[in-house]
């Protein structure tokens, strides 16, 4: 077992026990299809659009015809049908004829060019165009969106909603997806209340339960949520069945070294083989994990801020890992401070803020509140960037290593 880790040591060491879940085929219209991590690449099998086609309602024609043409002397061309989107031409376009064409339908052999209605005169029986086309003006060529044999998306690709559409016009009537991992959040301490209670007796809401269940949704997860009081063997027990039905646990509270924090005990009491004991790092730092038959468990603290900054920092791509992201960790990026930060920070220390881009620079504000129980700092947080171990106050305008909280 590791002990004091660094924060990336640890995270490192949770990707290597993971591998994304099962994957299996789901229909299109599946409505947690959407936000759920393709399986498969995918490449087109045909071009979008499947024809060239007209981007707006006007006549289609040979541009040769036109070559002459100018407001004094206008081309006279016969119409030789009307073509509405969803219909196909029944003749080719000769020259000295157009068709009457609708925005989106298909253009017919023989035409290169469109023009607009409002840039015609035009009766039931010819067109009169006052200006010269270039052959292919005003068409949207076959394949313009997609080609045939393209890469459309890779393998661990999270499905947005471009990727449906671009999956329907590709007919994949049931792309394979990663399954939704299961995920148990334990929340333990004997003081925690339910948000409909009254706070009597050194209660406190049970905030994190609500927190952690969030961020597992939000991935996609399923999850199921347990709280138990400070009692070894009920969160032993809890922890074991917790691994029967779930592909990741985490909990909240109990990971200190105070007479209360039961978590480690009782991991070890479920048969959790121990893989790292407290990290070096602020907040975040109290922690433990594990893992049993490949299935992680991962001990937070139970200040509110002080979990979500580990689990940002050091679970989180884990999970995502999971899930099947192709790629787990989370973004970086180089932030300079817009402000001063008063603290020293004699181990590694990860601070909330949120990303100003204005003038082209990646800017951090520091939210004002950077304690380990202070959650309200994390609401509308966009980044968390590292202040390496040993650092003095930092002046506005230093350069930090950030991470985008996605």
């Amino acid at each position: 077992m590791e002990t004091n880790l660094d924060y990336i040591a640890a995270r490192e060491l949770l990707l290597e026990q993971v591998a994304p879940v099962q994957a299996a085929r789901v229909p299109l219209d599946t409505p947690r299809l959407f936000g759920a991590v393709l399986a498969e690449d995918v490449v087109a099998s045909e071009d979008v659009p499947p024809f060239d086609r007209s981007p707006y309602d006007g006549y289609a024609f040979r541009a040769a015809d036109t070559e002459n043409a100018d407001g004094d002397h206008p081309v006279t061309l016969r119409i030789l049908e009307e073509i509405p989107a969803g219909s196909m031409w029944t003749q080719p376009v000769e020259p000295g004829t157009a068709a009457k064409i609708l925005t989106g339908a298909p253009i017919p052999p023989g035409a290169d060019a469109v023009v607009k209605y409002e840039e015609t005169l035009y009766d039931a029986e010819t067109v009169k165009v006052f200006s010269a086309f270039a052959a292919g003006e005003n068409i949207v060529p076959r394949g313009e969106d997609v080609q045939t044999g393209e890469l459309l998306a890779t393998a661990g690709t999270r499905i947005d909603p471009a990727l449906l559409g671009v999956l329907a016009a590709q007919h994949m009537a049931s792309p394979l997806v990663y399954r939704a991992p299961r995920v148990a959040v334990i929340t333990t301490g004997s003081e925690l209340a339910s948000p409909d209670e009254p706070l009597t007796g050194g209660k406190i809401v049970n905030t994190n339960l609500y927190t952690f269940r969030a961020e597992a949704e939000k991935l996609g997860c399923a999850c199921e949520t347990y709280t138990v009081g400070d009692d070894p063997e009920a969160i032993a027990q809890l922890l074991r069945e917790a691994l029967q039905s779930s592909d990741l646990v985490i909990t909240t509270g109990g990971v200190s070294v105070g007479d209360y924090d039961y978590t480690p005990d009782a991991m070890e009491r479920a048969g959790v083989q121990m893989l790292i004991r407290t990290l070096k790092l602020k907040p975040g730092g109290a922690s433990a994990y594990g893992v049993k038959d490949g299935k992680l468990v991962c001990g937070l603290s139970g200040n509110p801020a002080s979990a979500l900054t580990n689990y940002y920092a050091v679970v989180l791509p884990a999970l995502r890992k999971l899930c099947g992201y192709r790629e787990p960790r989370l973004t970086e990026l180089t932030v300079t401070l817009a402000e001063d930060f008063g603290k020293k920070s004699p181990k590694t220390r990860l601070i909330r803020g949120t990303l100003d881009l204005a003038d082209g620079m990646a800017r951090m504000h520091v939210s004002h509140a950077q304690g380990n129980g202070v959650l309200h700092s994390l609401v509308g947080c966009q980044l968390l960037a590292e202040i390496p171990a040993g650092s003095p106050k930092l002046p506005a305008g230093t350069k930090l290593l950030a991470y985008l909280i996605p």
